[in-house]
């Protein structure tokens, strides 16, 4: 998964979990918990969340299950991380981009969401217009790895079914 906060990619990515039987991986709750052992919010967290990421999403594709990682991947050495962790395995990948093309919406999604995931504020606006200020073209391995953008105006129910199919095409084995 990979879109700026709040444009919907956890939702799309707990039923694409659910409907593949994949493991969610998220990054938000990994933050979290390394917030709530006592490291300082001014380390790298967000780094460090990724990082126990990925050593979650290896031991589970070690045991032969597939991961839905959610993250905002808004930069390429994040994306990489993904490409990356796909090849030692030897397993297909394909990031499903999430764009809410509505501002308004976008706006009231992030007003309105209460995620409650202890020592990770609730982000604001600012922090969605930062992400893009910070937010890198695809390029690089991940510039390579097959990936589709949805635009989550449209209804759920619809955006799972499609990247459902884009997946499926990706490792027709494994749906």
């Amino acid at each position: 998964m990979a879109g700026l906060p709040g444009s919907g990619k956890s939702t799309l990515g707990a039923r694409l979990g659910e409907a593949l039987g994949a493991t969610l991986i998220s990054v938000d709750p990994l933050e979290s918990a390394i917030l709530s052992a006592g490291i300082d919010a001014d380390q790298p967290t967000g780094l460090a969340a990724y990082l126990v990421a990925e050593s979650l999403a290896h031991a589970v594709l070690t045991a032969g299950r597939p991961v839905v990682l959610d993250a905002v991947n808004a930069v390429v050495p994040a994306r990489e991380q993904w490409t990356g962790l796909a090849e030692r395995h030897g397993v297909p990948i394909g990031f499903v981009e999430v764009r809410c093309s509505d501002e308004a919406l976008h706006r009231r999604r992030l007003e309105e969401r209460h995620r409650g995931i202890p020592q990770v504020e609730e982000v604001g606006w600012h922090r969605v217009e930062e992400a893009l200020d910070e937010w890198e073209p695809w390029s690089g391995p991940s510039g390579s790895a097959p990936r589709i953008t949805l635009d989550t105006v449209r209804p759920l129910a619809e955006l799972r079914d499609e990247a459902i199919a884009f997946l499926e095409r990706l490792a027709p084995e494994r749906a």
